[in-house]
């Protein structure tokens, strides 16, 4: 999966969460990552909200949503962009914007999602993934949690 060059520096973490058993799960890549549609390249790390770099243009989440719905081939209404998350993470090419969407769905797509080569997993289930991965987790999971 390649992205266009405004996208490149922007990732989205996929998530579902049942509205009745608030189960959470976040979709995995076949190649382990977390983020859509290509995985933080080595040596990432996650930016502290003061550290955060203020650009002049900035991405709204529905474009990423836009882009992955079509590289994973989701019907428009799968998704919902999140828009009071965003994170940064500092890799050796620069900062990525992290930005997450939602799952609007009754029950967990996982027969969709494994169709896709991907996985619908628990924030346990996920433990081991890159710090800048698991500090991603850990902040959705706050966001999450509160909405």
């Amino acid at each position: 999966m390649s992205l266009s060059n405004s996208l490149a520096n922007h990732r989205l973490l996929l998530y579902y969460k049942g509205d009745i058993s608030a189960l959470t799960l976040f979709a995995q890549h076949g190649n382990g990552s977390i983020c859509f549609p290509e995985p933080l390249p080595a040596l990432s790390s996650a930016l502290e909200p003061e550290e955060f770099v203020t650009g002049k243009v900035s991405i709204h989440p529905a474009m990423l949503v836009n882009n992955i719905n079509w590289l994973l081939q989701l019907d428009n209404d799968l998704l919902r962009a999140e828009p009071e998350f965003s994170e940064q993470i500092d890799t050796p090419g620069g900062i990525i914007t992290v930005h997450m969407a939602r799952f609007m769905l009754l029950d967990p797509p996982h027969k969709l999602m494994q169709s896709r080569d991907c996985r619908m997993r628990t924030l346990p289930e996920l433990r081991g993934r890159p710090p800048a991965e698991m500090e991603l987790l850990r902040r959705a999971y706050v966001k999450v949690m509160e909405s």
